[in-house]
């Protein structure tokens, strides 16, 4: 069964209120949408997937190179007995953090044609994001927000599917960390999965030239509940290498997460505490690791820990 995915114009948001109208629903109701006619061109998503090819066929013992100490599973996720087919590079604030960047080519040894390709996919994958933020910030009411400086992680990612993993997981079920992720995912190889409220696995169909939006767990804590952030996961559907490129957008710079005041004084409540990313990052990790390890079955959703009050949040429904 096909998700109901809503596909949104990027060059009507800047003056359709219908298109804005569109973009809110999305992410209320689904926590997801594809996002068309944006300003990423077409050559270089083609250019970036050839790039992620390379990368993942170098050698593993070039690839585990890739380690920052900045947040768990940062940079090389290697194939291990809990996630056999899943690996992942990763760069974190390549935007304004020039040497990460820089790191990252070292650690690789990127050719210099592969190194240009990267930094312009970055800087263009990051000016759409912090575009597309700030546009869902707008559809609450919320103007005074600058999303450029917020940290992204830009991870290249691989699922080694073949005719002998068919059926298998490549990531299980979880909801994004951050705020938003925008993810160019694979246009020939399916898998991406999402989950509604009756437990129903719904197939995500990809659509080549696009971007599918991920809202995270930072984003419905930032909206004061008003966003839903999506359980998803990946499933092999097809006996073939699955690559996608995932941008995602963390939490404010100081890592402090809260709803703006004029959402809780729109509201008359505040949904969640307070927090900092790291104290969700840490808690969150830890719930992956004994989901991984000891219960094999899904965990509350890790964002519940900081509800003000259990009571106090509904569902949402796909």
């Amino acid at each position: 069964m096909e998700a109901s995915i809503q596909v949104v114009d990027f060059q009507k948001l800047s003056s359709d209120q219908e298109e804005l109208k569109k973009l809110r629903e999305a992410c209320e109701k689904y926590g997801c949408f594809r996002i068309i006619n944006h300003p990423v061109p077409p050559t270089l998503m083609i250019d970036m997937k050839l790039v992620a090819k390379h990368l993942h066929d170098l050698p593993r013992d070039i690839k585990k190179r890739n380690k920052t100490a900045i947040l768990p599973d940062d940079g090389y996720v290697s194939l291990s007995v809990t996630s056999p087919v899943y690996e992942g590079l990763g760069i974190y604030d390549m935007h304004s953090s020039p040497q990460e960047i820089q790191d990252f080519f070292f650690q690789l040894e990127v050719s210099p044609h592969d190194r240009q390709i990267i930094e312009a996919y970055g800087q263009a994958v990051h000016d759409l994001a912090s575009s597309v933020a700030q546009k869902l910030a707008g559809t609450l009411g919320i103007e005074d927000i600058d999303f450029k400086d917020w940290p992204f992680i830009f991870r290249i990612m691989r699922y080694n599917f073949s005719p002998e993993t068919m059926g298998s997981v490549g990531a299980h079920l979880h909801s994004d960390t951050g705020f938003i992720t925008i993810l160019q995912d694979d246009e020939t190889v399916s898998g991406l999965e999402l989950v509604d409220d009756s437990n129903t696995f719904k197939t995500v169909p990809p659509k080549s030239g696009s971007f599918f939006c991920i809202i995270g767990d930072v984003g419905r804590a930032w909206s004061n509940g008003k966003f839903h952030n999506v359980g998803h996961r990946v499933i092999c559907k097809e006996p073939n290498a699955r690559y996608s490129l995932g941008t995602f957008m963390l939490s404010p710079r100081d890592g402090h997460v809260e709803a703006p005041p004029k959402l809780v004084e729109v509201d008359h409540t505040q949904l969640y505490r307070p927090f900092k990313f790291k104290e969700l990052e840490q808690i969150k990790y830890e719930d992956l690791r004994k989901f991984k390890v000891t219960t094999g079955k899904s965990t509350p959703q890790v964002l519940d820990k900081f509800l003000i009050s259990s009571d106090m949040h509904g569902g949402k429904h796909m």
